[in-house]
Formats: C-alpha cells, structure tokens, sequence
C-alpha cells in the first residue's frame, strides 16, 4: 500500500535512541528512523551491505578508519561496505537509514545499542 509519510509525525512516536524503526521497505531495502544522542556506537564493519545516513536534524560525526565527515540537517552520507566505521552525534540527532533488510545494526560486534531487531511504526 502506497501512502504518504510524515517523518516528523514518525519522530513523534518515539523518544528511544539508538533503535532504529522501520517506516518502509523497497526493492530490499528498509528505509528507517532513528534518534541519537551520545558517544554508545562501537567501531564496526558491514561486510556486504553499504549504508547511508541521512541528517535530518543536528549534527553526526560519521567516522571511518582514514577520514572523518561532519554531516548537517539535510546532508547524507553512504558508508560503503567493509569500511570500519562508527557515528558519533553531537548532542539529539535526527536520522533517517537506508539499508538493506537483515543488516545487523552493530555488525559483529555486540554493544550496549545492539538491536537484533528493529521495530516497525505504523506511520
């Protein structure tokens, strides 16, 4: 079923952080929300899948073994597979994650965040 969806409506629904939740799916890839707030994302690796991070409110640190990128409101940007990597947000941010289903959220790594799932709104 094809409708359309508020994110900030969707962000409204919850206040947990660092749990990401499923608002659509396509073509094998969910496209999913999340809130962030404070230094809890452990280096990790996704073997096989890319990953983006789209900003869409505060600012995110996305750090990689050889570069840092600083993304603003309205910025994105794709972590590729393989790249060790983490994110640090600067104070609450706002994202949205594009990925393919049954990414693990941490990688191999198991973190105090770790999600082996994550829940679905119903937007």
């Amino acid at each position: 079923m094809y409708k359309a969806i508020n994110i900030e409506r969707c962000f409204e629904m919850f206040t947990d952080t660092f749990s990401p939740k499923i608002i659509a799916e396509l073509n094998g890839q969910l496209v999913m929300l999340v809130r962030c707030e404070g230094d809890k994302v452990p280096w990790h690796t996704h073997a096989n899948e890319d990953e983006l991070f789209f900003v869409i409110d505060g600012v995110l640190e996305v750090q990689e073994q050889n570069r840092n990128v600083t993304l603003h409101a309205g910025e994105m940007y794709i972590v590729e597979r393989g790249a060790e990597h983490r994110v640090v947000p600067h104070g609450h941010v706002k994202l949205m994650l594009f990925e393919p289903a049954g990414t693990e959220h941490t990688g191999k790594v198991e973190a105090e965040i770790t999600k082996k799932r994550s829940d679905r709104l119903e937007p």
